[in-house]
Protein backbone atom coordinates (compact mmCIF):
# COMPACT_ATOMS: atom_id res chain seq x y z
CA UNK A 1 0.00 0.00 0.00
CA UNK A 2 1.21 3.48 -0.86
CA UNK A 3 1.87 6.12 1.80
CA UNK A 4 -0.14 8.61 -0.27
CA UNK A 5 -3.93 8.76 -0.13
CA UNK A 6 -5.75 11.51 -2.05
CA UNK A 7 -9.25 12.55 -1.02
CA UNK A 8 -11.38 14.97 -3.04
CA UNK A 9 -14.68 16.20 -1.57
CA UNK A 10 -17.54 18.49 -2.51
CA UNK A 11 -20.93 19.43 -1.19
CA UNK A 12 -23.69 21.69 -2.46
CA UNK A 13 -27.37 22.49 -2.14
CA UNK A 14 -30.08 24.21 -4.16
CA UNK A 15 -31.21 27.06 -1.97
CA UNK A 16 -29.74 27.51 1.47
CA UNK A 17 -31.37 25.63 3.12
CA UNK A 18 -32.69 23.25 0.50
CA UNK A 19 -32.07 19.84 -1.04
CA UNK A 20 -28.39 19.03 -1.26
CA UNK A 21 -25.77 16.40 -1.78
CA UNK A 22 -22.18 15.51 -1.07
CA UNK A 23 -19.55 13.36 -2.71
CA UNK A 24 -16.03 12.11 -2.07
CA UNK A 25 -13.45 10.48 -4.31
CA UNK A 26 -10.72 8.52 -2.55
CA UNK A 27 -7.66 7.55 -4.60
CA UNK A 28 -5.69 4.78 -2.93
CA UNK A 29 -2.93 3.15 -4.97
CA UNK A 30 -4.63 2.26 -8.29
CA UNK A 31 -8.13 2.13 -6.80
CA UNK A 32 -10.77 4.89 -6.90
CA UNK A 33 -13.52 4.76 -4.29
CA UNK A 34 -16.60 6.97 -4.57
CA UNK A 35 -18.85 7.90 -1.68
CA UNK A 36 -21.97 10.06 -1.99
CA UNK A 37 -25.24 10.98 -0.35
CA UNK A 38 -27.79 13.71 0.09
CA UNK A 39 -30.49 15.26 2.26
CA UNK A 40 -33.80 16.95 1.54
CA UNK A 41 -33.33 19.99 3.78
CA UNK A 42 -29.74 21.03 4.41
CA UNK A 43 -27.14 23.76 3.88
CA UNK A 44 -24.11 23.91 1.63
CA UNK A 45 -21.77 24.04 4.64
CA UNK A 46 -23.35 20.93 6.13
CA UNK A 47 -22.89 19.02 2.87
CA UNK A 48 -19.25 20.14 2.55
CA UNK A 49 -18.52 18.96 6.10
CA UNK A 50 -20.45 15.71 5.61
CA UNK A 51 -18.32 14.89 2.56
CA UNK A 52 -15.10 15.32 4.54
CA UNK A 53 -16.39 13.41 7.58
CA UNK A 54 -17.68 10.49 5.50
CA UNK A 55 -14.39 10.28 3.58
CA UNK A 56 -12.33 10.19 6.78
CA UNK A 57 -14.74 7.70 8.37
CA UNK A 58 -14.07 5.32 5.48
CA UNK A 59 -10.57 4.55 6.74
CA UNK A 60 -9.87 2.13 9.60
CA UNK A 61 -8.59 3.69 12.80
CA UNK A 62 -5.09 2.29 12.19
CA UNK A 63 -4.68 4.59 9.18
CA UNK A 64 -5.64 7.72 11.13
Amino acid sequence: MSDLICVYTDGACRGNPGPGGWGALIVLDEEEITLFGGENNTTNNRMEMTAAIEALSYFPKVLR
